[in-house]
Formats: C-alpha cells, structure tokens, sequence
C-alpha cells in the first residue's frame, strides 16, 4: 500500500502555510493538501490554486469548508473562533500542491486513500 509521501511525490515540498507560500503558487487548476505535523489533515481542489490558497487563509467559514473545520476546531463553548485564530493555527501547517488538468479525481483518490479529519465528505468508492 501506499503511504501519503508516496501519494504526494508529484507535489511541492511542504512550506509554511502563509500568504507567501500562496502568493507562490500559480493561478492554475491543481489540488492542494494541508498537513499538521506532516499528516495530511485536508485535500482540496481548485480550477486557482492562489486564489484558493488565499481564500482558506482570508476567508471565512461560508468561504471556505478547511475555515470551518478549523472554527469548530479551536471553537470553545460560546466563544467562537475568529478568523484570525483560524488564520493563525493554518499559518502553523504546511501546504504542498500539485497542478493537475483533473484535479477532482486526484483530490478523490487523496481523500480514500488518506482521510483526511477536515475532508467531511469521502466521496464513495466507484464501482
């Protein structure tokens, strides 16, 4: 079987999951992986990869299924994360991508085959 660094060999090596890091990567179709501690905790896909990599940093919890998470999370019993905690516990991962002209497949196969804990929804085995 396959581990995650076997899956992930096509991406880019980790980075802080900062405005920088996303400001580096290209306005292209791509999947995206969020990792805490080097474990992959969310798979995403995108037809921008900044945009999109801007969007979980900036965004808010409409915008964005690793913002709300993350909220829920670090949310403690009436008192709601804010975005800038969000931002912040992001800031502490790593973010690695890969460009992809069939990123809904990729991200699809990542998720079975990881589980990701902010990936809510595993898509169902096909038959």
């Amino acid at each position: 079987m396959l581990d995650a660094e076997d899956l992930l060999a096509d991406f880019t090596p980790s980075q802080p999951y900062t405005m920088e890091a996303a400001a580096g990567a290209p306005g292209t179709p791509g999947v995206l992986v969020v990792l805490d501690g080097g474990t992959v905790v969310y798979v995403g896909y995108t037809g921008n990869l900044r945009n999109r990599l801007r969007q979980h940093l900036t965004g808010n919890r409409d915008s964005s299924v690793l913002h709300e998470q993350v909220g829920q999370l670090l949310d403690n019993p009436g008192d709601e994360a804010s975005a800038a905690d969000i931002a912040d516990w992001l800031g502490r991962c790593e973010v690695r991508w890969q460009e992809t002209d069939n990123p809904e497949g990729t991200k699809e196969a990542l998720v079975l085959a990881l589980s990701p804990r902010f990936n809510r929804q595993v898509p169902k085995p096909r038959r």
